[in-house]
């Protein structure tokens, strides 16, 4: 019986050791955020984001940041 438990936990050891090592290394691959195919990857909503009071953000930078990623930026700048 004690041998049963000692190789149960040293299963258990190893088990938490690879999940560890598999997750400190990665996977290998590049993350790819290109979405779905046929899209231009993911989008975020336009608009002020976390970190940016409401207050901070103008007509100047609400256009530029809706016009992105058009190559040309909106007539008042």
């Amino acid at each position: 019986m004690k041998g049963l438990i000692k190789l149960a936990v040293v299963t258990g050891l190893g088990f938490a050791a690879l999940k560890g090592w598999r997750e400190w290394m990665g996977d290998g691959q590049p993350h790819d955020d290109r979405g779905p195919v046929g899209s231009s990857g993911i989008v975020r909503d336009a608009g002020p984001q976390h970190g940016i009071a409401d207050k901070d953000w103008d007509v100047v930078d609400e256009q530029s940041d809706e016009s992105f990623p058009a190559s040309d930026p909106p007539g008042n700048f």
